[in-house]
């Protein structure tokens, strides 16, 4: 099932593997020209409706198969692209007198530009060639490319296995002095599957490249390139080289290949602009990361970019997790590498001689502590600690529920929420530049966050509060866990519940106080209980219902700990006081009970939002496997939440033992991998 094909396709889907049609279906789809695509053929021929063939997009993903799903997507109603047996909605689009630069002419350049620049292709985790691949030398280049034995594009793009064989003749006879490479497809390296050329015998002018590489910098180094059919033909024409096709592809028989076969059918010329203005922006249908709806080529782009820096800062490192849980490390571990093989668990820092520790490494713990095993170990080898926690902005449902977090922060410093010592996000707020777009964004997040009643968890529906405050103003105190570390770590006379709610009340006589206890406190999973008799004490009212957004939205001012209610709070323009050294405090923002001379700026609430949601922490997408930004999981989990709401669902995702014994027996379950060096 792809993700997201509501948004490809702008309709709703229904999937069925029978003869039978569901009812009010008007389209049939099916995938490109194997099986399901001719049974939808097939089908829609019987019912007399439209057919449409499915097919990947030319900028589809980080990397193949289902593990990650795909960015961008062909919707034909007349064949597929790749089969030149028949016509297709590129083909006759390319045919037709429409010019296909209208409009767009900027954007294409813009667009085929940053492909060359980024080094973009159909999937984009190939690493760089090794420099001595292509040793400097005056010799040409020629590119031979194989592909798959059974690869559809082939048989339908007019060739056979014997076309592979003439084009390899070829390519030597009409470059007798030239070095030729043979790059061999990486499932046939792997043993996956089996080329056409992959018989070739190395010697001085024959190389073959086994090994995967990115496509776009293998070209690069090319001075011709020969295909069949493959899309690096294209790619290559996107940076410049020649190519000679023997096949013929969807991007051959236009003027712009050396055609070794006749396609009757394409009657014009394009230019290479043309070609790829018609097919990767009037052909393909791309998803926007962010909304998950339809978007742009640069939506995807972007999205790819960030892929590819986060696996360069990843690159060459391994990821040794120190004292996690089998549930948090299933959870964590797409937050550390795209490559499985690259992140390992330890249960106990103690067992970590066995890992082979080395100076690139990195020790990951989770919160502020750091074991003193730990400590020796990064002593001895050289290899960095960082810690681990939740981001600000994490999910919808609870962490102790075991609900997959959509952000993490990593801190190669400290932690934030200890002011004992630096953090990354202290470095960050005392000495980054925060520019236009920076800003922008904050603005845009900020509002987003406040329109949408989002915050950590996003348990709650937005509810009127009944408080009768009788116009006095109106305090919200927040509970806190009172084990959590941001209180051990972060207060000094004030560091209970109770004793927060006395500090309150003797310093607001005549305000209205409503204290609300915290959701794991709330349904005892957690410490922090006062009991109801002295809450009444010194509170007029104690919140149970109601979340902490629909409070925010009701109160004057906040009166915390180190509650990221204070945070909350301040997003939404309210006064806040802090009896601790919460992240938040000490910029200047907020009434301080004890001083932050180390927190040396002032920043505007903008400023804040920059290096709290945008700067420090990570972001993942757990449908379309990737990095992803803090506007996507913001959108992502308001419709998450919307849905779950109308659903009347949301409310199971609260505290209950049995459900929180399922959810550790999956993550449990999927985790097993994980654990065979322990």
């Amino acid at each position: 099932m792809i993700p997201c094909v509501n948004s490809f396709l702008g309709s709703e889907t229904a999937f069925t593997g029978s003869q039978t049609l569901p009812k009010n279906v008007d389209t049939v789809a099916g995938w490109g020209m194997k099986r399901s695509g001719k049974a939808a053929e097939r089908l829609a021929y019987q019912h007399g409706i439209e057919c449409l063939r499915l097919e990947d997009g030319f900028l589809r993903s980080y990397g193949p198969g289902e593990k990650y799903p795909p960015l961008s997507l062909i919707a034909d109603k007349t064949g597929i692209y790749y089969d030149a047996t028949r016509a297709s909605d590129l083909e006759n689009l390319l045919n037709s007198d429409d010019n296909l630069l209208q409009g767009i002419e900027v954007d294409a350049d813009r667009a085929r530009q940053l492909l060359v620049e980024q080094k973009l292709s159909k999937y984009n985790m190939a690493p760089e060639p090794k420099s001595s691949v292509f040793p400097d030398t005056e010799v040409s280049r020629v590119l031979v490319v194989d592909q798959t034995k059974g690869d559809s594009s082939i048989d339908l793009g007019l060739a056979c296995e014997e076309t592979f064989r003439i084009m390899l003749e070829a390519a030597r006879a009409e470059n007798p002095d030239a070095i030729l490479y043979v790059k061999t497809h990486p499932e046939v390296s792997s043993g996956d599957k089996k080329g056409h050329l992959s018989f070739i015998e190395e010697d001085a002018k024959t190389v073959l490249i086994r090994e995967e590489m990115c496509p776009i910098s293998l070209l690069s180094h090319m001075d011709k390139v020969y295909v069949v059919t493959s899309q690096m033909g294209f790619e290559a024409l996107l940076v410049g080289k020649p190519v000679s096709c023997f096949g013929m592809p969807w991007y051959a028989g236009w003027g712009v290949t050396d055609d070794r076969q006749l396609n009757s059918r394409r009657t014009r010329d394009r230019s290479v602009q043309e070609l790829f203005a018609a097919a990767y922006f009037h052909y393909t249908h791309y998803l926007d990361p962010v909304t998950r709806k339809r978007g742009s080529i640069f939506d995807v782009i972007s999205f790819l970019c960030l892929q590819k820096e986060m696996a360069a800062s990843l690159q060459n490192r391994r990821t040794i997790c120190v004292g996690f849980p089998n549930w948090k490390a299933q959870n964590v571990l797409p937050f550390l590498a795209f490559e499985r093989r690259k992140v390992s668990f330890v249960r106990h820092a103690r067992n970590l001689h066995k890992k082979d520790v080395k100076s690139s490494d990195r020790l990951i713990c989770w919160g502020a502590d750091t074991p003193a095993e730990l400590l020796e170990m990064s002593k001895k080898t050289g290899a960095s600690i960082w810690h681990m926690e939740d981001g600000f902005i994490r999910s919808v449902g609870l962490g102790s529920d075991l609900i997959p977090p959509s952000s993490l922060v990593l801190d190669h410093v400290g932690m934030y929420f200890d002011p004992k010592q630096p953090s990354h996000l202290e470095e960050i707020l005392n000495r980054a530049e925060f520019d236009k777009e920076d800003i922008t964004r904050a603005i845009w997040i900020r509002k987003f966050i406040i329109d949408n009643a989002l915050c950590k968890y996003n348990l709650e529906k937005l509810e009127a509060t009944n408080w009768s405050s009788a116009g006095k103003k109106i305090i919200l105190v927040p509970g806190q866990v009172e084990d959590d570390a941001s209180i051990k770590l972060g207060c000094e006379s004030v560091k209970t519940n109770l004793g927060l709610l006395k500090a309150v009340r003797s310093a607001n006589p005549d305000a209205y106080i409503v204290y609300k206890p915290h959701p794991d406190v709330l349904f005892g999973k957690r410490p922090g209980n006062i009991d109801r008799a002295q809450v009444y004490q010194f509170a007029d009212y104690s919140e149970e219902k109601r979340g902490i957004i629909s409070c925010l939205e009701s109160c004057d001012a906040v009166h915390t700990m180190t509650s990221l209610t204070g945070f909350d709070a301040l997003l939404r323009g309210k006064q806040v006081t802090v009896y601790g050294k919460p992240f938040y405090a000490g910029w200047g923002l907020t009434d301080d009970i004890h001083d932050i001379p180390w927190r040396k700026r002032v920043l505007s609430i903008e400023e804040l939002v920059v290096g709290t949601l945008i700067r420090y922490p990570l972001y993942w997408d757990q449908n379309l496997r990737g990095f992803t930004s803090c506007e996507a999981v913001l959108h992502h989990l308001r419709d998450l939440r919307d849905q779950l709401i109308s659903r009347d669902e949301l409310k199971n995702l609260n505290g209950g033992y049995l459900r929180r014994l399922t959810r550790k027996l999956h993550l449990y379950y999927q985790s097993t991998i994980l654990w065979n060096n322990y």
